[in-house]
């Protein structure tokens, strides 16, 4: 039972990370300039995780086919998932709803991308613990701009405070949830599947990066030329992090 608990341990640091964004967003004056740079520099951290950490291990067990297949599947999936809240939003703004309805939009939103963390983190688990601290790292850091970005858009609403801070602190349901089934699903399977299960997960985190968060940003605020470098700076601290940590591990 002790891989379990560090499997939730280690999901319960992407919903700290979206926890400790919103309150910052709470504490601060939120303005549209400081969203874009949040939200570029959580997207290079995103595409960072998938670049460096996952795509180089699966290239190195799996044949280019399943690759190919498990990581469009998982973009798919993600994209269908983004048109059912875009339905439902569209029905509700139809009906009149108010702006009530589209806070439950943004928290299914923001669920299903914490919950994708989840199942990146048991999928890593199930591979390596030594993956899913990595993992973890890349993903509370890039949870942080989402959890500010997310409170800023309550605040904006008019959402008394403590039903903000209330439902930002229950975003942790999801990943935990999702963390726990994937490391029961997987850690019994083969090397192959848990590496597919793996590419799945960093389709859906690429997708997620490019359509939500870039867009997001775009739509926080103009970019400057501060924009990328933010995006940039966020691909850059997660490769020094990475590899800071792979040092520790490998030291232990």
């Amino acid at each position: 039972m002790d891989g379990i608990w560090v499997v939730l341990g280690l999901a319960l640091l992407p919903a700290l990370g979206n926890f400790g964004g919103g309150l910052a967003a709470e504490a601060s004056r939120t303005t549209g300039r400081r969203l874009n740079y949040a939200l570029h520099g959580a997207a290079g951290l995103v595409i960072a995780v998938v670049a460096v950490e996952i795509m180089p291990r699966v290239l190195e067990n799996l044949s280019a086919w399943l690759i190919a297949f498990t990581f469009a599947l998982g973009g798919i999936v993600y994209v269908g998932i983004e048109k059912l809240v875009e339905g439902l939003q569209k029905r509700q703004g139809q009906q009149g709803e108010s702006g009530q309805t589209g806070v439950w939009m943004i928290y299914i939103a923001v669920s299903i991308d914490l919950f994708s963390d989840g199942l990146l983190i048991g999928a890593g688990s199930a591979v390596s613990p030594s993956v899913a601290l990595i993992l973890a790292a890349g993903q509370v850091l890039a949870d942080v701009p989402e959890g500010f970005a997310t409170i800023a858009n309550m605040k904006d609403k008019g959402i008394p405070r403590s039903k903000r801070i209330l439902l930002s602190a229950s975003f942790a349901i999801p990943v935990l949830t999702a963390a726990v089934f994937a490391y029961f699903v997987l850690r019994n399977q083969p090397e192959t599947f848990q590496l597919a299960a793996l590419t799945f997960t960093a389709g859906l985190l690429t997708v997620a990066a490019i359509e939500d968060m870039v867009s997001e940003a775009h739509e926080s605020g103009d970019d400057t030329h501060i924009s990328p470098l933010a995006f940039i700076g966020g691909f850059v601290l997660f490769v020094l992090v990475s590899a800071g940590l792979e040092g520790v591990l490998g030291q232990s």
